[in-house]
């Protein structure tokens, strides 16, 4: 089922060219596999390295996992870019803290990614409504967990691996790719 409007996803970090590039190119190319054009997925950062290309490094992952890396600039996370999001994905804590404080009511639409992929999985979805209706409830229930269930920034974050070692790109691997992959799973069992 399809709404002539897509469901609004926006992934932040920081440089907006690794972490927030990777997970929203992962996602848009899973959702789009399943549901071409329901959701629409974006990316921004808190402190931008403004018009650069995604990291080569992490370049190479997201095409190795099947997303598309070309034709990307990095942006600077605004009031504009956050007006009319339907979900923020923060790559940490900071980051979304940084979302609210720039868009309070956005509050109850922000999470982690490792956060909701951690929460996601205990929210029944509607498989009888359209992706965006079916977001819009299971995020009001995941809301409900959060409090219920808190966590340290280490379960909830992703590694910053700009400029560093080998070591610190492959653990933001295995801490971003299996997030992203719970949420394309969700969306899977409730389509």
């Amino acid at each position: 089922m399809s709404t002539n409007t897509p469901f609004r996803i926006l992934t932040v970090c920081t440089g907006n060219i690794c972490r927030s590039p990777m997970a929203e190119r992962l996602l848009q190319a899973g959702l789009d596999a399943m549901a071409p054009g329901e959701f629409e997925v974006a990316s921004a950062g808190t402190g931008a390295l403004v018009g650069s290309g995604i990291e080569p490094h992490v370049a190479g992952f997201v095409n190795v996992f099947g997303g598309d890396s070309t034709n990307f600039a990095s942006r600077q996370l605004s009031t504009n870019i956050l007006a009319g999001q339907d979900l923020v994905l923060a790559l940490s804590r900071a980051h979304r803290s940084k979302v609210v404080e720039l868009a309070p009511g956005l509050l109850r639409r922000t999470f982690t990614l490792r956060e909701l992929a951690r929460l996601l999985p205990r929210v029944d979805g509607q498989h009888d409504v359209d992706a965006s209706q079916r977001w819009t409830a299971a995020l009001s229930r995941a809301l409900r967990l959060r409090s219920a269930n808190p966590v340290g920034p280490e379960e909830d974050d992703v590694v910053d691996p700009y400029r560093r070692s080998e070591e610190v790109y492959q653990q933001m691997v295995h801490e971003l790719a299996p997030a992203v992959n719970t949420l394309l799973s969700w969306e899977r069992r409730h389509r």
